[in-house]
């Protein structure tokens, strides 16, 4: 096996800072929003539905374009938004487009506890990511 060339250690080097960002940010996030009962991919699921990114404030979004956009695997993802159904913060149903699908939207307590948490997330954030 050939030795690492210079710039290959370098981008090894940058691809661990980054896990290693990620993972203590992570953690971070779960700490602040922990009193809240969330943790740091609640608040994800959370905040792509307050943010109306993917159908518009308010209004229900398909569980698979969720998945597109957290790091989590399809039955973790389906587990995690029951958790979050059964502590009242979202709902879910059948698609009216299509019936094999799952819509979910943000509840009243749902979007209320986002908004009360956000800015928590967001110090954590602007915290561990500031250069």
């Amino acid at each position: 096996m050939a030795p690492n060339t210079a710039d290959e250690v370098r981008l090894e080097d940058q691809w661990r800072d980054i896990l290693s960002v990620h993972a203590r940010t992570m953690c971070e996030i779960d700490r602040a929003l922990h009193p809240h009962g969330l943790g740091a991919s609640d608040f994800e699921v959370l905040d792509i539905l307050a943010s109306g990114e993917l159908t518009g404030a308010g209004e229900q979004c398909r569980v698979q374009d969720i998945a597109d956009r957290v790091h989590l695997s399809q039955s973790a993802l389906s587990r995690l938004i029951g958790r979050l159904e059964k502590d009242g913060l979202v709902e879910r149903s059948i698609c009216v487009e299509d019936r094999r699908g799952v819509s979910v939207a943000l509840t009243r307590k749902g979007r209320d506890l986002h908004t009360e948490v956000r800015p928590l997330q967001r110090a954590v954030l602007a915290r561990m990511l500031d250069d």
